[in-house]
Formats: C-alpha cells, sequence, structure tokens
C-alpha cells in the first residue's frame, strides 16, 4: 500500500488471486458435498451454493447473477435465462459464479458431468486443455489484443472438434463493482473489435487490467455445451 492508502498493483493482484482461489475452493466443496446431482433443481443448486459460500467464506454478495446449466441449457450464453430445469442422470451440467471476497470479484466457471457418456466427458476434459492454449497464448504475445485472443480461442474449439459458444471469451475482473464502472464497454471483453493490448490496458484510474479468460464449447448437434472460466493473472 503506498502513502495515500492505495494498494500497489503487486497487493491487487495477490488479491484478486485470493479471491479466484476461494472460488475455487467452493467449487471442490460443491463436488465433495454432491450439491449437483439427479433430480435436484438447477435454481436449488445456484441456492445450495450460495448457502455453502456463506458458511464457508461469509460471501453474501455476488457481482453477477449465479448461473447453472443442465442438458440442452448448457447451449445457451450467459445473457439468456432458459426455465429452470431438472437435473437427469446422464447430464452435463456447468456452474458459472462471481462471488464477491472481501470487496474482490472471483470468477469461476467449472463444470460437472453425471454418468458415462463419452462425448461429454471428452468436451468437459477438452476445456482446461483449451483454456491452458489460450493462457499459453496470451504469455506468448505481449502486444496481443482482445480481438486476437478470442479469434485463437475460437480457433483451439474449432481444432478440439467443437464450435466456441459465445460472443466473447472473457472479460475484465477487479474491486467491487468493476460492472459500473466499465459496464457493457467493448475494451472490458475479449472479444472482436477489442484492439486494446490486453498486457498494457489500464482502467480509467491508470491501474493494471485483470481478465478471466472463459472457454465455452458446445457441440449443437448432440445439444451438449460446458464451460470453464478462471483468473488469467
Amino acid at each position: 500500500m503506498d502513502a495515500t492508502g492505495t494498494l500497489d498493483e503487486d497487493e491487487r493482484t495477490r488479491s484478486l488471486v485470493e479471491a479466484e482461489g476461494h472460488a475455487a475452493e467452493l467449487f471442490a466443496e460443491v463436488d465433495r458435498r454432491g450439491l449437483i446431482a439427479p433430480g435436484r433443481w438447477e435454481s436449488e443448486v445456484s441456492r445450495a451454493v450460495r448457502d455453502l459460500g456463506a458458511e464457508l467464506f461469509g460471501t453474501s454478495r455476488h457481482w453477477h447473477k449465479r448461473v447453472v446449466r443442465s442438458g440442452e441449457n448448457t447451449l445457451q450464453p450467459y445473457a439468456e435465462n432458459p426455465p429452470d430445469r431438472r437435473i437427469d442422470e446422464d447430464d452435463i451440467v456447468f456452474v458459472d459464479l462471481g462471488p464477491v471476497f472481501a470487496a474482490w470479484e472471483a470468477d469461476v466457471g467449472r463444470t460437472f458431468v453425471l454418468g458415462d457418456d463419452p462425448r461429454k466427458h471428452r468436451i468437459a476434459a477438452d476445456l482446461p486443455r483449451v483454456w491452458d492454449a489460450g493462457r499459453s497464448y496470451f504469455d506468448a504475445h505481449p502486444d496481443v489484443t482482445g480481438e486476437q485472443l478470442y479469434a485463437h480461442v475460437c480457433d483451439l474449439a474449432r481444432e478440439a472438434g467443437w464450435e466456441f459458444g459465445g460472443p466473447h471469451s472473457g472479460h475484465l475482473v477487479g474491486e467491487f463493482p468493476h460492472e459500473l464502472i466499465d459496464a457493457e464497454r467493448l475494451h472490458s471483453y475479449i472479444t472482436p473489435g477489442n484492439h486494446t493490448p490486453m498486457h498494457r490496458a489500464v482502467d480509467a484510474a491508470g491501474r493494471r487490467c485483470h481478465w478471466i479468460l472463459e472457454v465455452h464449447l458446445v457441440d449443437r448437434e448432440h445439444r451438449i455445451g460446458a464451460f470453464f472460466e478462471q483468473l488469467l493473472s
């Protein structure tokens, strides 16, 4: 922290990484407790995850809506609100959370597969591989723009045999609430039209921008989708 009481960049990064780590712990506990199970409604799982976050970390705020999608609902992008669905025994399910930990935004998405369907297990297994390849491209290209990274992640999805399922592949994350600062501005997203070099991007206060990278893979023929996201920094 500097003389004005403002967090320096290293401290900001540590705070975001810590918040992201808490969100990953939350997902691990969701899995351990079997909260995603056949017969439960998506809305029921969402409430259970909310309550678990409050139990483990005292989390009472989420900076974006909690998303639980199963079956054909996994094909729907974030902005849509499909009808609540009961999870089946052989479903694929993804959860996208934006909890706030001590005023720091986390954003983590994970996919779970129930049953033995090999195609669902393959698309879920490809998620972290595509994400890691996207991260490697980001690290290796100091001048990469949001548009270029989005195009590369779409190429990676096609190479893996899937379609990329969203209009962007990530966005800014930071102190809560960043949405009120950057709401819907193109430069806040990893998307076509964002020509800002991501490594050098700064916010309105001149601070380094931190990015979440998202991978949304879909197979429309078999009506399945899968989702994975976490912090790039």
